[in-house]
């Protein structure tokens, strides 16, 4: 129709990585099928990592001849990158020139470029993130085409492997036949991955982590008598190790930047935490229906909610806004670090510290200000909770020379204080306050792991906890009240002592004078 515009081409670019291919770069360039560009606009990439062949001069020689119907850039690195260090600098290219996909093929002709016309659709009909071309989805493919009994072994036990570890279920986690959309590759800090064949299993764990669809599509398996550049253990090492970090990153025991790329956890059902032991549901089980509540820092609101839930009365205070749908009895917008509080503390008959006094920027100083806003209220009880750092496996950490931050938990980026039972105890009893119950709580299994294994684990953690609480609890919680203070002892002295002069000016069964009216 006239005044219609037709949507732009999408841009495929197809990324080949070369490292001494001059035998073979020639021949994986002619393999590129011309069909691309009847649906993209193609431009191909070879990207030379210092080779001592070649291989720069070939690509060259190919582009000045002007045999492809690509528009096609030659590069050599300077120094070499690595494996993995090439790839992010083609991937950097395809962000920066503005790209819709990128195709990743090899140098050595192994993955056949004529199946990229396959392996493309996914991504253009917007049904996928990241396209792998597979090896194993094909039935004895990979040992028809050549792959040694060892390598096949060892890429069925790895994949095994990472696929429990990271609940995921691809067929393969080793073929280096990519395809991925641009806008998937700028979700993730491939930049700080590995330089070398790792880097492979590392995209791979934060497409994963940031939650991108992956889907794999066969391909058919070619080995001839290209040199391989693998040392097959070092890579066995390499990537388990990234995988057990990705994993241990999500129990919260560890920290990298690269593996923290997942969506934000705002809409997150955190009601799983009263299912079992937690900081959630300890609290519930203390705080009888019918209380007045002042929950500290009430974060999302999930554990005033349950409160209000059982008939409290429950007012929230936090330096964000409360969470989208949460409804309170009231709610105050208030930094905590700030040296007044916005409403009468003694007016309540408990006040939550939940995961919250670690974060301060003077826990001593706001636990002073609390103590001096209860001291003249004994009813108050303070319910206060922290990560305890004497837990086991950090002290594990500690002794391998570890001190990881991680997101959450008990060694959480923000944290400005950490606490054993001891010192936490300390910080309440050194200002006045008392101890009315302590309490170990176990690790959160049940969010970490979602399998009948965190059952186990939990009733283990229990079990042991009860043999030593300060070292096999992942958190304590406390259960305080302020000492009465020096005015409330004072005024009580004044009025027990008009009691007692009473009591002994006017003795027990003795009449009272009558004063006689005025006439």
């Amino acid at each position: 129709m006239p005044g219609t515009t037709a949507s732009p081409r999408r841009r495929l670019l197809v990324f080949i990585v070369a490292y001494n291919a001059e035998r073979t770069i020639a021949r994986t360039l002619t393999r590129i099928p011309p069909g691309l560009l009847g649906r993209f606009d193609v431009e191909v990439l070879v990207i030379d990592d210092a080779s001592s062949d070649r291989t720069f001069e070939t690509g060259h020689d190919v582009n000045r001849a002007g045999v492809l119907p690509f528009t096609l850039t030659v590069l050599t690195n300077a120094v070499n990158q690595g494996y993995g260090g090439n790839q992010k600098i083609g991937f950097h290219y395809a962000i920066d020139q503005g790209f819709d996909f990128v195709a990743l093929v090899h140098g050595d002709g192994q993955y056949a470029p004529e199946c990229l016309p396959d392996l493309i659709e996914p991504l253009a009909r917007h049904d996928a993130d990241a396209v792998f071309g597979s090896r194993m989805l094909s039935k004895r493919g990979a040992r028809a085409g050549g792959m040694p009994l060892y390598k096949f072994v060892g890429n069925k036990i790895l994949t095994f492997c990472q696929n429990r570890l990271l609940r995921s279920s691809l067929s393969e986690f080793h073929s280096g036949y990519r395809l991925y959309s641009v806008a998937a590759l700028r979700r993730i800090p491939f930049d700080l991955n590995s330089n070398f064949f790792d880097f492979d299993t590392e995209i791979i764990i934060q497409l994963l982590i940031a939650g991108q669809r992956i889907v794999e599509l066969p391909i058919p398996t070619y080995y001839g008598d290209e040199i391989c550049h693998v040392n097959g253990l070092k890579y066995a090492s390499d990537v388990m190790a990234a995988t057990m970090k990705a994993r241990v990153q999500e129990m919260n025991l560890f920290y990298d930047p690269k593996f923290d790329c997942a969506p934000d956890r705002e809409n997150q059902d955190d009601s799983a935490k009263f299912d079992f032991t937690s900081v959630a549901s300890t609290t519930l089980a203390i705080i009888p229906p019918g209380s007045r509540v002042l929950d500290l820092a009430c974060a999302g609101g999930y554990v005033a909610a349950a409160l209000r839930q059982r008939g409290c009365y429950v007012v929230g205070m936090d330096a964000q806004p409360l969470a989208e749908g949460v409804q309170l009895d009231g709610f105050h917008l208030h930094d905590l670090n700030t040296p007044e509080f916005p409403v009468d503390v003694a007016g309540f008959d408990y006040v939550l510290l939940l995961d919250i006094i670690e974060h301060l920027s003077d826990p001593e100083a706001f636990v002073d200000r609390l103590r001096q806003a209860t001291d003249a209220a004994p009813h108050v009880q303070i319910i206060a909770s922290t990560g305890n750092v004497a837990f086991l496996p950090t002290r594990l950490m500690l002794l391998a020379g570890q001190l990881n931050y991680s997101k959450r938990g008990i060694l959480d980026l923000t944290h400005t204080r950490l606490f054993t039972f001891r010192t936490f105890r300390r910080l309440f009893e050194q200002r006045g306050f008392e101890i009315l119950q302590t309490h170990g709580i176990p690790a959160p299994f049940p969010l970490a792991v979602r399998s009948v294994l965190a059952l186990w684990l939990l009733a283990l953690n229990r079990g042991l906890i009860r043999i030593r609480r300060t070292m096999f609890s992942y958190q304590s919680l406390y259960v305080v009240r302020a000492r009465p203070g020096l005015r409330f002892l004072l005024d009580q002295a004044y009025r027990s002592s008009a009691a007692r002069a009473a009591a002994h000016e006017h003795p027990a069964g003795s009449e009272v004078p009558h004063t006689p009216s005025s006439p």
